[in-house]
Protein backbone atom coordinates (compact mmCIF):
# COMPACT_ATOMS: atom_id res chain seq x y z
CA UNK A 1 0.00 0.00 0.00
CA UNK A 2 1.70 3.17 -1.31
CA UNK A 3 0.79 6.13 1.01
CA UNK A 4 1.87 10.37 -0.13
CA UNK A 5 3.35 11.54 2.76
CA UNK A 6 4.08 15.66 2.22
CA UNK A 7 5.81 17.82 5.02
CA UNK A 8 8.51 20.56 4.96
CA UNK A 9 9.25 19.39 8.46
CA UNK A 10 12.16 16.99 7.92
CA UNK A 11 12.39 15.97 11.13
CA UNK A 12 8.70 14.93 11.41
CA UNK A 13 8.77 13.44 7.86
CA UNK A 14 10.99 11.01 8.89
CA UNK A 15 9.74 9.81 11.87
CA UNK A 16 6.10 9.34 10.29
CA UNK A 17 7.73 7.55 7.63
CA UNK A 18 9.40 5.50 9.93
CA UNK A 19 5.99 4.58 11.23
CA UNK A 20 4.18 4.18 8.55
CA UNK A 21 6.48 2.04 7.19
CA UNK A 22 6.45 -0.32 10.47
CA UNK A 23 2.75 0.17 9.28
CA UNK A 24 3.07 -1.91 6.24
CA UNK A 25 3.08 1.09 3.92
CA UNK A 26 5.69 2.02 1.08
CA UNK A 27 6.04 5.52 2.16
CA UNK A 28 6.89 8.24 -0.70
CA UNK A 29 7.78 11.18 1.42
CA UNK A 30 7.94 14.75 -0.12
CA UNK A 31 8.71 18.56 1.01
CA UNK A 32 7.10 20.27 -1.41
CA UNK A 33 3.99 20.02 -4.07
CA UNK A 34 5.84 19.95 -6.69
CA UNK A 35 7.84 16.84 -5.74
CA UNK A 36 4.59 15.73 -4.11
CA UNK A 37 2.35 16.02 -7.80
CA UNK A 38 5.36 14.23 -9.26
CA UNK A 39 5.23 11.27 -7.10
CA UNK A 40 1.49 11.45 -6.90
CA UNK A 41 2.05 11.01 -11.43
CA UNK A 42 4.79 8.28 -11.21
CA UNK A 43 3.93 6.13 -8.28
CA UNK A 44 0.49 6.67 -8.38
CA UNK A 45 -0.32 6.22 -4.22
CA UNK A 46 -3.07 4.70 -2.53
CA UNK A 47 -3.24 7.41 0.29
CA UNK A 48 -1.96 11.11 0.95
CA UNK A 49 -1.28 12.53 4.42
CA UNK A 50 -0.53 16.58 3.62
CA UNK A 51 0.52 19.05 5.95
CA UNK A 52 -1.39 22.63 5.59
CA UNK A 53 1.66 24.34 6.16
CA UNK A 54 4.63 23.54 3.40
CA UNK A 55 6.63 26.58 3.57
CA UNK A 56 5.95 28.87 0.41
CA UNK A 57 3.38 26.95 -0.57
CA UNK A 58 0.09 26.09 1.36
CA UNK A 59 -1.28 22.60 1.41
CA UNK A 60 -4.82 24.11 0.94
CA UNK A 61 -3.12 24.63 -2.73
CA UNK A 62 -1.68 21.23 -2.80
CA UNK A 63 -4.85 19.71 -1.77
CA UNK A 64 -7.00 21.65 -4.82
CA UNK A 65 -4.47 20.10 -7.28
CA UNK A 66 -4.17 16.74 -5.99
CA UNK A 67 -7.71 16.67 -6.21
CA UNK A 68 -7.91 17.46 -9.83
CA UNK A 69 -6.02 14.54 -10.65
CA UNK A 70 -6.52 11.76 -8.38
CA UNK A 71 -9.76 10.62 -5.61
CA UNK A 72 -7.52 8.93 -3.40
CA UNK A 73 -8.31 9.65 0.69
CA UNK A 74 -6.37 12.39 1.91
CA UNK A 75 -5.60 13.27 5.10
CA UNK A 76 -4.44 16.97 6.56
CA UNK A 77 -2.29 17.42 8.99
CA UNK A 78 -2.84 20.59 10.86
CA UNK A 79 -1.13 22.69 13.85
CA UNK A 80 -4.24 24.65 13.73
CA UNK A 81 -7.36 24.48 15.94
CA UNK A 82 -8.77 26.99 14.23
CA UNK A 83 -12.45 25.64 13.03
CA UNK A 84 -12.08 27.69 9.83
CA UNK A 85 -8.69 26.08 8.46
CA UNK A 86 -10.58 22.30 9.22
CA UNK A 87 -13.78 23.49 7.35
CA UNK A 88 -11.79 25.04 4.44
CA UNK A 89 -9.89 21.85 4.03
CA UNK A 90 -12.97 19.50 4.12
CA UNK A 91 -14.74 22.22 1.45
CA UNK A 92 -11.35 21.19 -0.58
CA UNK A 93 -11.94 17.75 -0.68
CA UNK A 94 -9.97 16.52 2.14
CA UNK A 95 -11.59 13.17 3.59
CA UNK A 96 -10.05 14.10 7.29
CA UNK A 97 -7.90 16.17 9.67
CA UNK A 98 -5.58 15.13 12.73
CA UNK A 99 -4.51 18.29 15.14
CA UNK A 100 -1.23 18.85 15.76
CA UNK A 101 0.49 17.32 18.66
CA UNK A 102 -1.05 13.80 17.26
CA UNK A 103 0.36 10.31 18.01
CA UNK A 104 1.20 8.24 15.42
CA UNK A 105 -1.19 5.58 16.46
CA UNK A 106 -4.22 7.92 16.00
CA UNK A 107 -2.54 8.84 12.34
CA UNK A 108 -2.43 5.56 11.05
CA UNK A 109 -5.84 4.24 12.57
CA UNK A 110 -6.79 7.69 11.02
CA UNK A 111 -5.55 6.67 7.63
CA UNK A 112 -6.49 3.03 7.39
CA UNK A 113 -10.13 4.24 8.21
CA UNK A 114 -9.69 5.70 5.61
CA UNK A 115 -8.70 3.30 3.18
CA UNK A 116 -11.66 0.74 4.50
CA UNK A 117 -14.00 3.52 3.88
CA UNK A 118 -12.53 3.92 -0.10
CA UNK A 119 -11.68 0.29 -0.92
CA UNK A 120 -14.41 -1.66 0.39
CA UNK A 121 -18.19 -2.49 -0.38
CA UNK A 122 -20.52 -3.74 2.07
CA UNK A 123 -19.69 -7.14 1.68
CA UNK A 124 -21.68 -8.01 5.02
CA UNK A 125 -24.58 -7.06 2.97
CA UNK A 126 -24.61 -9.01 0.13
CA UNK A 127 -23.78 -7.81 -3.98
CA UNK A 128 -24.68 -3.85 -3.67
CA UNK A 129 -27.29 -2.97 -6.24
CA UNK A 130 -26.55 -0.81 -9.31
CA UNK A 131 -28.65 1.89 -9.49
CA UNK A 132 -29.85 3.71 -5.99
CA UNK A 133 -32.69 6.04 -6.34
CA UNK A 134 -34.24 8.41 -4.28
CA UNK A 135 -37.13 10.57 -6.17
CA UNK A 136 -34.88 12.80 -8.53
CA UNK A 137 -31.96 11.59 -6.98
CA UNK A 138 -30.00 8.62 -8.85
CA UNK A 139 -26.82 6.71 -7.38
CA UNK A 140 -24.87 4.66 -9.95
CA UNK A 141 -23.03 2.75 -7.01
CA UNK A 142 -20.53 0.37 -9.63
CA UNK A 143 -19.25 3.42 -11.63
CA UNK A 144 -19.44 5.63 -8.47
CA UNK A 145 -21.26 9.08 -10.16
CA UNK A 146 -24.48 10.55 -9.40
CA UNK A 147 -27.55 12.16 -10.91
CA UNK A 148 -30.03 14.74 -9.77
CA UNK A 149 -33.22 14.97 -12.48
CA UNK A 150 -31.08 13.41 -14.79
CA UNK A 151 -28.12 15.59 -14.74
CA UNK A 152 -24.49 14.73 -13.79
CA UNK A 153 -23.21 15.93 -9.80
CA UNK A 154 -19.43 16.14 -9.60
CA UNK A 155 -19.15 14.65 -5.73
CA UNK A 156 -16.13 14.08 -4.24
CA UNK A 157 -15.12 10.35 -2.89
CA UNK A 158 -16.88 11.11 0.62
CA UNK A 159 -19.55 12.88 -0.66
CA UNK A 160 -20.74 10.04 -2.54
CA UNK A 161 -20.23 7.69 -0.09
CA UNK A 162 -22.44 10.05 2.42
CA UNK A 163 -24.77 10.39 0.19
CA UNK A 164 -24.78 6.39 -0.48
CA UNK A 165 -25.50 5.40 2.57
CA UNK A 166 -28.09 7.98 3.51
CA UNK A 167 -30.21 6.83 0.24
CA UNK A 168 -28.92 3.39 1.78
CA UNK A 169 -31.57 4.43 4.72
CA UNK A 170 -33.52 6.54 3.00
CA UNK A 171 -36.92 7.78 5.00
CA UNK A 172 -34.70 6.41 8.08
CA UNK A 173 -33.14 9.70 10.60
CA UNK A 174 -29.49 8.92 11.11
CA UNK A 175 -27.59 9.71 13.65
CA UNK A 176 -23.95 11.48 12.51
CA UNK A 177 -21.91 9.09 15.24
CA UNK A 178 -23.10 6.30 12.61
CA UNK A 179 -22.30 8.46 9.69
CA UNK A 180 -18.86 9.14 11.33
CA UNK A 181 -18.39 5.61 11.59
CA UNK A 182 -19.54 4.21 8.38
CA UNK A 183 -18.25 7.06 6.00
CA UNK A 184 -15.27 8.17 7.70
CA UNK A 185 -14.48 5.47 10.23
CA UNK A 186 -14.37 6.89 13.18
CA UNK A 187 -16.50 7.12 15.88
CA UNK A 188 -14.96 9.62 17.51
CA UNK A 189 -18.20 12.60 18.42
CA UNK A 190 -15.32 15.36 18.27
CA UNK A 191 -15.34 14.91 14.81
CA UNK A 192 -18.92 15.61 14.22
CA UNK A 193 -17.50 18.70 12.73
CA UNK A 194 -16.79 16.33 9.18
CA UNK A 195 -20.63 15.62 9.05
CA UNK A 196 -21.79 19.38 9.29
CA UNK A 197 -19.17 20.22 6.44
CA UNK A 198 -19.94 17.55 4.19
CA UNK A 199 -24.04 18.08 4.78
CA UNK A 200 -23.30 21.60 4.19
CA UNK A 201 -21.72 20.99 1.21
CA UNK A 202 -24.16 18.18 -0.35
CA UNK A 203 -26.92 20.63 0.13
CA UNK A 204 -24.80 23.02 -1.83
CA UNK A 205 -24.55 20.97 -5.24
CA UNK A 206 -28.13 19.35 -4.87
CA UNK A 207 -29.34 22.97 -4.53
CA UNK A 208 -30.94 22.76 -1.02
CA UNK A 209 -32.93 25.14 0.51
CA UNK A 210 -32.42 24.54 3.62
CA UNK A 211 -35.60 26.01 5.24
CA UNK A 212 -37.62 24.16 2.61
CA UNK A 213 -35.60 20.72 1.55
CA UNK A 214 -36.56 18.54 -1.14
CA UNK A 215 -33.99 15.87 -0.47
CA UNK A 216 -31.55 16.29 2.99
CA UNK A 217 -33.95 17.19 5.89
CA UNK A 218 -31.90 17.49 9.08
CA UNK A 219 -33.73 16.55 12.16
CA UNK A 220 -32.61 18.87 15.42
CA UNK A 221 -30.43 16.94 18.00
CA UNK A 222 -30.88 13.55 16.45
CA UNK A 223 -29.49 13.29 12.88
CA UNK A 224 -29.86 13.51 8.79
CA UNK A 225 -32.30 11.93 6.36
CA UNK A 226 -32.77 11.46 2.95
CA UNK A 227 -36.37 11.18 2.18
CA UNK A 228 -37.91 12.34 -1.17
CA UNK A 229 -41.03 14.30 -1.34
CA UNK A 230 -44.32 12.47 -1.13
CA UNK A 231 -45.09 12.30 -4.86
CA UNK A 232 -41.53 10.74 -5.97
CA UNK A 233 -40.69 7.45 -5.37
CA UNK A 234 -37.97 5.87 -3.63
CA UNK A 235 -36.44 3.08 -5.46
CA UNK A 236 -33.56 -0.01 -5.49
CA UNK A 237 -32.24 -0.87 -8.75
CA UNK A 238 -34.60 -0.08 -11.21
CA UNK A 239 -37.33 -1.66 -9.02
CA UNK A 240 -39.51 1.62 -7.79
CA UNK A 241 -41.43 0.62 -4.32
CA UNK A 242 -45.00 1.46 -3.57
CA UNK A 243 -44.10 4.43 -2.01
CA UNK A 244 -41.68 6.45 -0.44
CA UNK A 245 -40.81 5.09 2.93
CA UNK A 246 -41.91 7.96 5.52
Amino acid sequence: MKLLLVDDDLELTDLLTFAFGRGGFDVLPAHDAPAALRLLREHKPDVAVVDVNLGGTSGFDLLEALRRESAIPVVMLTARDAEGDKVLGLELGADDYVTKPFSHRELLARVRAQLRRHGRESAEAGPAPAELSVGPLTLFLREHRAELDHLPLSLSVTEFRLLSYLAQHAGVVVRGRALLEHVWGSGDAGSVELVRVAVHRLRRKLGEDAAHPRLLHTVAGVGIMLKANRDELVSYGRIDTPQARE
